[in-house]
Order: C-alpha cells, then structure tokens, then sequence
C-alpha cells in the first residue's frame, strides 16, 4: 500500500522580521528599486550619472546601515522579545553566517561602490565618500562582527 502522507517542511526562517528576504524575487525587486531610484535621482536633480549613482549609493548606505545593523529588535510583539538585542543583520538567516542572502547583501554596495566609483571617474571627493560607505557597510558585515556594537558596547549591556 502506498505512503500518501505529506512530509512538512518548516520555513527555513520562522522570524516575521526577516522571513520576507527568503521570498522568491526579494533580490530582483532589491536591484530594480536601486536602478529606479537612481532613475529618480537623475532625472530630479539633474546630475550626471556618476553623481546620481554617489547619491542612490550614498543613500543606500544610510538607510542600510540604519536599517539592518543599528535598529534591533523587531516590529512584531508576538515574539516575546527574543530578538530585542539583535539587529536585521544579526536575525537573518537565524544569524547563521556566510549564507546566500548575506553574500547577496554583501555584494550590493560593493557594485553599488564600483558604479560610483567608475562612473564619477574617481573624483575627489566622491571617491572618498563612496569609499568610506562600502568599507563601514561591508566590515558591518563581518561574521566576526556579529553582535559586536559600535564603541564598544556590547548586545549584552
């Protein structure tokens, strides 16, 4: 007689904070909303597209970092507070390092960094700005960097 059970499968990420990035298209959809909006930019300000690509990378540093490596916790209470002391960063992928979606996060503002970078053809001081942003997002994301915060303090204090 045959097997007709069904083997369930638990969602790789049960955190409703960081679940949507394991959504099929989450990637693309991250890249389009960067390409529009350097779109917006260009077309807003009126900037060459070297300036427009410094400002979207620029833009994309802040919101980022705010976002996914200083605000901890989440939005949802149904949690209990187990992930009050964790940033985005730190939730995704149940902190398990060096996964898809990390490597994939890592290499956006490194592309982002060299578009900038090339199309502003190095200039000081674009070059300087686009520099400091890739290095500060891209060290935040360290694996040895998890739960290490900024001066010194600890996600235990």
């Amino acid at each position: 007689m045959a097997n007709y059970y069904v083997t369930a499968v638990p969602p790789t990420d049960l955190n409703r904070n960081t679940e949507w990035f394991t959504y099929p298209g989450v990637w693309t959809t991250y890249i389009l909303i960067l390409f529009f909006s350097w779109l917006v930019v260009l077309s807003v300000f009126g900037c060459s597209p070297g300036m427009a690509w410094t400002i979207v990378h620029l833009s994309h540093f802040l919101v980022t970092y705010q976002c996914f490596h200083w605000k901890k916790g989440t939005p949802f209470a149904d949690d209990q507070g187990i992930y009050n002391r964790l940033t985005w960063w730190e939730q995704i992928d149940s902190g398990k390092q060096l996964t898809r979606n990390r490597k994939f996060l890592t290499v956006v503002p490194v592309v982002l960094y060299l578009i900038a970078s090339h199309t502003t053809d190095y200039q000081h001081p674009m070059l300087f700005f686009n520099t400091i942003a890739v290095f500060v997002l891209v060290v935040a994301k360290f694996p040895n960097m998890h739960k290490v915060r900024i001066f010194g303090i600890n996600a235990d204090q």
